[in-house]
């Protein structure tokens, strides 16, 4: 059966689903998710990420991390990453950290990943250390924690709801002449976007991700407790608003309800949900580009270009714009930081 059969049976049988559950479905489905039966990044996927662009991205932040280590008394840590893809980041982060005495006998590192394909690659990526995989965050060890996650919140399932007066209609997925289709609930309270009223009118869509505000909670309250730091990076913006949701299928954007489990499905971050649902402190939220270059990423850069030329410079050069520049992911891509309350915010970052 695929899986648009076994979405309009369980809606023939349960009635509309919400989208976070149709979303869920679609990728970690364990037979036709998304996420489960295929490698998504680079050429033959549907995205390419930082990581998979040029090696600074992973060093800087190894480096950025490692300085979090050391300022906060050099501890035993856990060194996490969050959807690791190929692993091409956190070896590029150990590559780079090898001359930070200690750093690497004092860290244990440990991938949350759901994909058995990926987990393959990031084995391959990282032989040589000893790390330990999970299913959720949740299992990650009670310890200080220096976590990245990397475009990986964008693609945690969210609810879309819109405003009817006082109320919210939830957007949902039904069946029109046994097609998959959107509609809408009827109006109910949503104690939990109060706080909404005041900036949404009649019509206003808000989308919420109860997933990532639990991921969120978690590793606020690991970092609250033993300390350590989180890096999250993703496009979206402080404060959710609108019709985000979209669906990518042969690097070009598709329907989201055609061919379920064949798309990468992702919506905007709302980075002041993250924020309201951890525990610890964080930073201000800040452009990629604006974190890379006081990391210094134009310094590695020149200094990487040294020893390069022709189509292999050239191609250096466009990385470094590709992940820096406003017109590229410099500030389409946003980057917030988590740490104690106690304490001061990661290098590149601002309280």
């Amino acid at each position: 059966m695929s899986l648009a059969a076994d979405l309009i049976r369980r809606i023939e049988a349960n009635g509309p689903m919400t989208l976070a559950e149709y979303m869920g479905l679609c990728l970690m489905h364990p037979e036709h998710g998304y996420y489960t039966t295929r490698d998504p990044l680079g050429a033959a996927g549907d995205f390419i990420t930082a990581p998979e662009i040029s090696q600074m991205f992973g060093e800087l932040l190894g480096l950025c991390l490692a300085q979090v280590w050391l300022t906060q008394g050099a501890p035993r840590s856990v060194l996490a990453e969050l959807g690791p893809g190929r692993g091409t980041l956190m070896a590029d982060m150990l590559r780079a950290t090898r001359g930070v005495p200690a750093f690497h006998e004092a860290i244990d590192i440990h991938l949350v990943e759901a994909s058995r394909p990926l987990r393959k690659a990031q084995k391959a990526a990282l032989k040589g250390h000893e790390v330990t995989w999970h299913d959720s965050i949740e299992t990650l060890p009670e310890a200080p924690l220096l976590l990245v996650a990397n475009e990986f919140f964008d693609a945690l399932p969210i609810r879309q709801m819109q405003r009817a007066g006082d109320g919210w209609r939830e957007r949902m997925v039904g069946l029109r002449n046994g097609v998959l289709t959107f509609g809408l609930s009827e109006p109910k309270p949503m104690p939990l976007l109060a706080h909404r009223t005041q900036d949404t009118t009649e019509g206003d869509i808000v989308e919420i991700s109860p997933v990532a505000a639990m991921i969120a909670e978690v590793l606020g309250r690991r970092i609250t407790r033993h300390g350590g730091a989180a890096l999250i990076f993703d496009y979206g913006d402080w404060r959710a608003q609108g019709d985000t949701f979209q669906a990518l299928r042969g690097h070009a954007p598709v329907d989201p309800l055609d061919t379920p489990g064949e798309a990468d499905l992702t919506a905007h971050v709302d980075f002041e949900a993250i924020a309201r649902a951890s525990a610890a402190a964080h930073t201000r939220l800040t452009t990629q580009g604006t974190f890379l270059e006081r990391l210094g990423i134009t310094g590695r850069a020149q200094a990487l270009a040294r020893d390069l030329s022709g189509d292999a410079l050239t191609a250096h050069v466009a990385a470094h714009r590709r992940l820096t520049h406003p017109e590229e992911m410099g500030t389409l891509f946003k980057v917030l930081g988590l740490y104690p309350v106690s304490g001061e915010p990661p290098p590149g970052l601002e309280k």
